[in-house]
């Protein structure tokens, strides 16, 4: 399974990849602790990908979601 933490602050957005679903989440905390909005996607790979999502574009459909944001 793949992580991928992007992490949103005003015009700047900062992507990452992790197989670690421990270090995704110690990552996102600490960019959410800094003010960034946080979202981790899941993604099975074990799901064929299209051509689209072999290109990695960030608006591709994804399998889950996780918003880390500190609203609340």
């Amino acid at each position: 399974m793949a992580f991928q933490i992007v992490a949103k602050r005003d015009s700047e957005t900062v992507t990452m990849q992790r197989d670690s679903s421990l270090i995704a989440l110690a990552k996102a905390r600490v960019w959410a602790s800094e003010g960034w909005n946080v979202t981790i996607v899941v993604r099975d790979e074990a799901a064929p990908e299209t051509a689209e999502e072999s290109l990695f574009v960030p608006a591709v459909v994804t399998d889950r979601q996780f918003d880390l944001s500190l609203a609340g």
